[in-house]
């Protein structure tokens, strides 16, 4: 199940893709399932 806000990238080809609307269902690319990528960190606001 893909979930609002959540980020996939493509291993094969590099392509990124966001996640706009929750449903079933996979991100595919080049044939394989992209990989969920974790948060990018927050800059420190010091």
């Amino acid at each position: 199940m893909n979930q609002l806000g959540k980020r996939f990238k493509c291993q094969a080809c590099g392509t990124e893709v966001l996640c706009t609307k929750a449903g079933e269902g996979s991100a595919v690319c080049c044939n394989q399932e992209m990989e969920l990528q974790q948060p990018r960190p927050l800059p420190s606001s010091d």
